[in-house]
């Protein structure tokens, strides 16, 4: 049986391209008793590895956590495949705020000790005694009441680049760290305040709201589904969003966009900007803010020492970072002394609390409507070749190709073939391609820019 990966995400991602499926990514969780977790990690990845599940998932004699991505022509296939177990019948999925189909590039399902590190003893407290579960809606008026304190579980580079309007956001680097903290500092407040917290998805909340009621909190809340269901039911009952900014996620896109304020800075400049990026040194892979000057400016790395590494020949870079364990330095996630304006900001002590200043809004998005899809990318000539589902545009357009990996890419069409013929205009139902200074992907979409 195949119980691991046979390829390289590099050959996951070409494999993605060329299936040119619409992907969903989506997260889950679940509280039960799993007697065996190697014997239920076994069946889960034989099941999902046949659906082109892929993802990061944990298992653990206390449940599963779960954040993966798999065609949307497979979701029903999916949904049946954990209903087997009685734990997860009915069980809420979280889909993603943003699609990305490279969002994961590989099946990696993991047993731990726990679902969540959160470094308690469940046997010391009861951990099925939560506290109360609220929908946006209610979230939204409680947030507003003087008596409520709101409190960010998630770490410092999360919040960092969005949370909730009033929110307390520890200054840690992991969940179980932020626990004992938040009952001393809220200490005083055990009886007379509303407890109100959030996290992605609502598994570190779960946890956190039982060992607060056992820690003498009377009045403990939690946002039920975390941010991600949030966002959904905001969109759908056309709330207000008291949350700002971009949501943290712990795959390839390191953020969905929830609203266009942009709450953060650059960590080298200090420009407005919540785009997180890894240092492409391999030897570093430090997970930090950079905007687009800086990126260019620093070839993508966090240091200049890295950017002087990267220009080494490949065996000096391996020599360099053989025997040289980066875990602890990878998750200080944007607080290494190199990231000089990270560290020249003055320390806010344990909890940060919202800076008094305006959060800068996003620039104003493009016009555009949708045209199409990619369907084939021929690379010797460099053409791209689209279907038109929608609309028409013609030459003299100004376009826009967007996909995960191709990014956002704009140019004016000066001549195309339509269905194979030198023509002016392309309309629905008609194949279309035009030469492009760059290649594309099955899952890319095309739009037409709009005055």
């Amino acid at each position: 049986m195949q119980l691991y990966n046979t390829l390289s995400a590099e050959e996951r991602a070409i494999m993605i391209d060329d299936a040119g499926k619409q992907r969903l990514t989506l997260s889950f969780y679940a509280y039960a008793q799993i007697s065996d977790p190697t014997q239920f990690r076994n069946e889960l990845f034989l099941a999902w590895n046949a659906l082109e599940v892929l993802g990061r998932i944990y298992v653990a004699n206390e449940g599963i956590n779960a954040q993966l991505s798999l065609p949307a022509d497979n979701f029903y296939a999916f949904k049946d495949s954990i209903e087997v177990y009685d734990f997860m019948k009915g069980i809420r999925l979280n889909i993603a705020v943003e699609q990305d189909d490279h969002s994961f590039l590989k099946l990696t399902v993991k047993v731990r000790d726990k679902i969540v590190a959160d470094g308690l003893v469940d046997e010391t407290f009861d951990v099925t005694n939560i506290g109360i579960h609220l929908k946006a809606k209610e979230f939204n008026e409680l947030l507003e009441d003087p008596n409520t304190i709101v409190v960010d579980m998630r770490n410092h580079y999360e919040s960092e680049i969005g949370h909730f309007t009033k929110a307390i956001k520890p200054d840690v680097d992991t969940f179980r760290e932020s626990l004992p903290i938040i009952e001393d500092q809220l200490s005083q407040h055990k009886q007379d305040k509303k407890l109100l917290m959030y996290c992605t998805g609502g598994i570190r909340c779960e946890k956190a709201s039982a060992y607060f009621k056992h820690k003498g909190f009377e009045n403990v809340y939690q946002l039920e589904g975390g941010i991600i269901e949030y966002t959904r039911q905001v969109k759908a009952e056309g709330l207000e969003s008291k949350f700002i900014g971009k949501n943290f996620v712990f795959d390839h896109r390191l953020g969905e966009r929830i609203t266009d304020d942009i709450v953060s800075q650059c960590h080298q400049c200090g420009a407005p900007c919540d785009v997180h990026t890894n240092c492409i040194n391999e030897g570093c892979h430090l997970l930090f803010i950079q905007c687009d000057s800086c990126k260019e400016k620093m070839q993508g790395c966090c240091s200049a020492e890295c950017v002087t590494v990267i220009h080494l020949p490949e065996e000096e870079q391996k020599a360099i970072r053989r025997g040289i364990k980066n875990g602890n330095k990878i998750f200080k996630k944007g607080k290494s002394d190199v990231l000089t304006f990270k560290n020249s900001e003055e320390t806010h002590g344990v909890f940060v609390a919202d800076k008094p200043k305006i959060a800068i809004k996003k620039e104003q998005k493009v016009k555009k409507i949708y045209i199409g899809k990619g369907t084939h990318f021929f690379p010797k000539p460099s053409i791209g070749q689209f279907l038109i589902e929608e609309n028409e545009i013609k030459i003299g357009d100004t376009i826009l190709i967007k996909g995960g990996t191709t990014g956002e890419q704009k140019l004016v069409i000066e001549e195309m073939l339509v269905n194979d013929l030198a023509q002016e205009k392309a309309v629905s139902g008609d194949t279309c391609t035009f030469k492009l200074p760059f290649r594309i992907r099955l899952s890319d979409k095309l739009y037409k820019i709009l005055d």
